[in-house]
């Protein structure tokens, strides 16, 4: 049995005492928040044995095999580097840090240690896209030629998830000055990641425009500057040639929580579509080609991340989504930051 220790106890907290509640092989056993009585009120809601208000008090009780790192973006280098010091294997949260230089050595303290190292990429538990490497992979849309990936969000339209005007859980994505780095870093890692994964191929070449629009009065609301990114329209040349366009926004008005992704090839086209919970894969292959028809394709069972690193451990080897995968993301991230504001392309 793997016990494992939880740092953090924020929303997505609770997503994961779920999601490790149905393995027989690990159980998360503890929780660390360091505001006053938030550990122990959580680990009393959770049946956990014990709550700490400090991940050094966590460490030095040491009565765990891993850690799931469920701390705000900011905090996953220092708490990340501190649990694999102590010979901990992690799975932490998106982003893996806030730029390519701290996930870089986030990654590479974790393989010099030899730890399992994995990143909780939500998306990669969606089995059409799955399901739509593999074909790639298979060579069944032969030479990938276009890709078209987008994240989809409304909230600066919609009120379905809350109403961003008065709510500080949205607020401060809006305001670089309260940590936010807009929709690129926010959920850029995520369509990055579907788009290359899907693919099965490598950016090697993009450039990126980012747009932040109008909001309020001043474009300010209390003390939250509203300067983070919107939206961001990126094209990128792949390692094999093909060519990519790659877009997220909060404006793309109708759409609650969607990514999608096309994959164009000399053989066929496939194209994925998922919310996070529910997917659907459709393809067009031989004579539906001619007459741009697409059919829904039957997708496999796949394994979640949560059950990925839970086998990684049991085997002592590391899974996929990995820290090095989670920083060639970010690399992505910081190049696009730099063709804004350059206005140019830049070499990945």
């Amino acid at each position: 049995m793997r016990r494992l220790l939880l740092v953090g106890t924020g929303g997505i907290a609770g997503h994961h005492v779920e999601e490790f509640a149905g393995f027989p092989d690990c159980r998360i056993v503890a929780c660390v928040d360091q505001a006053p009585g938030r550990a122990a009120a959580f680990a009393a809601a959770n049946r956990l044995e014990h709550a700490f208000e400090s991940l050094e008090a966590a460490i030095g009780w040491g009565g765990f095999d891993a850690a799931i790192n469920a701390t705000p973006d900011g905090a996953h280098k220092v708490t990340t580097l501190a649990l694999l010091a102590a010979g901990k294997h992690v799975f932490c949260e998106k982003p893996l840090a806030p730029n390519y230089a701290d996930a870089l050595a986030m990654t590479e303290a974790a393989e010099a240690a030899g730890l399992v190292n994995m990143v909780n990429l939500t998306y990669r538990n969606s089995p059409a896209i799955q399901e739509a490497r593999r074909m790639v992979e298979a060579r069944r849309i032969g030479e990938l030629r276009h890709v078209e990936a987008s994240y989809r969000q409304s909230w600066l339209v919609s009120k379905s998830w809350g109403d961003w005007r008065v709510e500080d859980k949205w607020l401060w994505r809006l305001s670089t000055r309260h940590g936010s780095t807009g929709v690129l870093g926010d959920v850029g890692i995520h369509i990055l990641d579907f788009a290359t994964y899907g693919a099965a191929d490598e950016i090697v070449r993009l450039q990126a425009d980012l747009v932040t629009f109008p909001k309020a009065e001043g474009e300010r609301i209390g003390d939250y500057v509203l300067d983070a990114n919107d939206s961001i329209a990126m094209t990128a040349r792949l390692k094999s040639g093909a060519l990519a366009t790659i877009t997220a926004s909060r404006y793309m008005t109708g759409h609650a929580n969607d990514l999608w992704l096309s994959l164009h090839g000399t053989k066929g086209a496939l194209r994925v579509e998922t919310d996070g919970k529910t997917s659907r894969l459709s393809g067009s292959f031989g004579g539906d080609i001619d007459r741009q028809r697409w059919r829904k394709l039957p997708l496999p069972e796949v394994k979640r991340n949560a059950r990925r690193f839970a086998d990684a451990l049991d085997r002592g080897h590391n899974g996929d989504p990995s820290f090095r995968r989670a920083a060639d993301m970010q690399k992505l991230i910081d190049a696009a930051f730099e063709s804004a504001a350059a206005q140019r392309p830049v070499a990945t």
